[in-house]
């Protein structure tokens, strides 16, 4: 898919503003020096933050998405012209090298090794269900069977 092909079809795409507005919230209260005033800290927390208007916000949401293409675009050629598929974090790592964002990528591995760790501590459903009494082994109909039992017997309580 080339830059031409993206850029047309596309022009509706936006980020979820409840997100954004989360994200813009704990950068601002990071960059926000603590208040002197003896205010409680919720208070403080409401009044020592800096806030964006609503056209800033629409702003930033746009160059983020601009940023967004022209990093996928990139990445997609870059793997084109590997004969790939599948656009790997290799292929987004040059890409930002080729656009000249290369600081970004340590905090990028950072965020994938999070997101590893994190998978790897879900639980799957199977696992679930292992450690349910066995129940991963009995058939529909028997934990059809075991359902009602248990709704009965939480009826009668």
């Amino acid at each position: 898919m080339s830059d031409k092909e993206f850029g047309g079809a596309n022009e509706d795409l936006s980020l979820p503003k409840a997100t954004v507005q989360k994200i813009i919230t704990e950068v601002l209260a990071q960059l926000s020096p603590p208040s002197a005033n003896t205010k409680s800290p919720s208070d403080q927390d409401k009044e020592s933050h800096q806030t964006m208007t609503k056209p800033a916000r629409e702003l930033l949401i746009t160059c983020a998405l601009e940023f967004l293409r022209m990093l996928s675009s990139e990445a997609n050629e870059i793997s084109e012209q590997e004969s790939k598929k599948t656009i790997s974090m290799e292929h987004i790592e040059k890409a930002l090298t080729e656009l000249g964002f290369n600081e970004y990528i340590p905090g990028c591995r950072e965020v994938v090794e999070e997101w590893k760790e994190t998978q790897k501590k879900r639980v799957d459903r199977g696992e679930k269900m292992k450690a349910f009494g066995g129940a991963k082994d009995l058939g529909e109909e028997e934990l059809l069977r075991m359902q009602q039992e248990l709704l009965g017997q939480a009826g009668r309580a």
